[in-house]
């Protein structure tokens, strides 16, 4: 009755995705609003191009399965080669300028332009922060826990140091994720620098409150989001700092020897994946078909918008968590269900990461030019800044390479992770159906959405 039941579900969960990939659409309203690069439609049968994309995951994982050796995996993942490590004056003198940009970020959203082109605040925070600072985490290696601004102002402060409940774990980080993207979706963020710079300061203020309660160390590596999701995100970077020295490895090589504490914490990698996606969830010409229609029976649009947000996280995480499910039940193993879990959904950060990237280069190379240009002037910019005229033909490919590139990583740590978690290579291969399943559908999901050219999102101001 129980294996009937699992199956019952799981054949839902899959269903469900599978309708996603086929009848829904994402897009931001940031990147819209900012007039960001606009995609023309692929020329070959979507059908064919998802499945493709589907196909090349499907097939790395077969290939991978090849690579038994464990020793040659061992090799790949310790290689690593020591860096010259910045000096104490290089880090001070990066945290004073990242301070000072913050300051100057929220100065310009008050007493600056009001126009979203031409903010400094709108600019440094979408294209120099958003698109640019948040892939280089990723790309080069996590500086955020020197250069966060809102750190260097908790440090100097007295703190309470009350008991962190333990009860809640990094649940409170997940609810932060999801309203912050959530706001950043839903209102004209992009469009409004007060709106923009008073956001900063109301986040600034929780985070500030909250580190003097319980602590600096409790609060960022705990609950705020943020530093959290870049934290994740300098795991799968080459750069990285071991025993005080900095070091290069092969990306993605810290990865399977990552273990999450608990479903919180697989909650919140799940959750990055999640809203990664839902940053363009709201603006393809489908959803605005189904939108119109749905609201058009009366249903309010911030409840078609809102339901659609937390069925589709909890869909989400049900779906991985099938996975680990499936994957348990084809290794045959004793381990747990939640072990299981907490190993592989570090793999799913190339994933986020290689969607994060497609989606924002586009913007931060059209709208790289215009930051510059209205950093010379932040108070009184050109009337009309300069944007780089056009992206050549190609690059819409390179968008969509960066997703199968995220993919092929995230399939070899997968690969990575089974071997160091099970002794038997048939029970290391076994383990991998469910994630990979999912990491096929999700494929297919996100080279459509890319793939999809922008449609202003119906009901929200952008």
């Amino acid at each position: 009755m129980v294996t009937t039941r699992w199956r019952r579900r799981r054949r839902v969960v899959l269903a469900t995705l599978l309708w996603l990939v086929t009848g829904t659409g994402v897009a931001t309203a940031h990147s819209g609003g900012l007039g960001g690069s606009a995609r023309d439609p692929i020329a070959v049968p979507t059908w064919l191009f998802l499945l493709t994309g589907g196909g090349v995951v499907g097939v790395s994982f077969l290939l991978a399965s090849f690579v038994t050796d464990r020793n040659l995996v061992d090799a790949i993942h310790d290689w690593g080669r020591p860096l010259p490590t910045p000096g104490r004056l290089v880090r001070l003198v990066a945290r004073v300028g990242a301070l000072a940009l913050f300051v100057a970020v929220l100065v310009t959203g008050y007493l600056g332009p009001s126009t979203g082109v031409r903010s400094l605040t709108v600019l440094v925070v979408w294209v120099g922060w958003w698109g640019g600072y948040v892939a280089s985490t990723y790309l080069l290696g996590n500086t955020w826990s020197t250069l966060n601004p809102v750190r260097m102002l908790v440090d100097p402060l007295p703190s309470l140091e009350r008991a962190y409940p333990d009860r809640l774990g990094a649940w409170p980080s997940v609810a932060g994720l999801l309203l912050l993207v959530w706001v950043e979706v839903t209102t004209p963020l992009a469009d409004d620098p007060r709106l923009l710079a008073t956001v900063l300061v109301a986040y600034t203020l929780v985070t500030v409150g909250g580190a003097v309660v319980f602590g600096p160390d409790q609060w960022f590596d705990r609950v705020d989001p943020i530093s959290r999701a870049l934290r994740l995100y300098g795991r799968l970077a080459p750069l990285h700092v071991a025993d005080g020295r900095l070091r290069l490895r092969l990306p993605g090589a810290d990865l399977p020897d990552t273990v999450l504490d608990g479903r919180d914490d697989v909650a919140f990698v799940v959750t990055i994946l999640f809203v990664t996606t839902y940053d363009g969830f709201v603006a393809t010409g489908p959803w605005a078909g189904v939108a119109r229609t749905v609201v058009g029976a009366g249903v309010p649009s911030t409840a078609l918008y809102l339901g659609a947000y937390l069925v589709g996280a909890a869909l989400f995480y049900l779906a991985y968590r099938a996975s680990a499910r499936l994957g348990r039940h084809r290794a045959d193993t004793y381990l747990t269900t939640t072990y299981l879990a907490r190993r592989f959904a570090p793999a799913l950060l190339p994933i986020a990461a290689g969607y994060h990237l497609a989606h924002n280069l586009g913007t931060v190379l059209t709208l790289g030019p215009t930051l510059a240009a209205v950093a010379t002037a932040p108070l009184s910019p050109p009337a009309s800044p300069p944007q780089l005229a056009g992206l050549p033909a190609w690059f819409g490919g390179l968008e969509l390479a960066c997703v199968l590139v995220g993919h092929l990583v995230a399939v070899w740590v997968a690969h990575a992770t089974a071997y160091d978690v099970f002794p038997s290579r048939l029970q290391a291969v076994r383990s991998q159906y469910g994630v990979t399943a999912v990491m096929v559908v999700y494929t297919m999901l996100s080279l459509w959405i890319v793939a999809e050219p922008y449609v202003a999102p119906p009901f929200i101001a952008t």
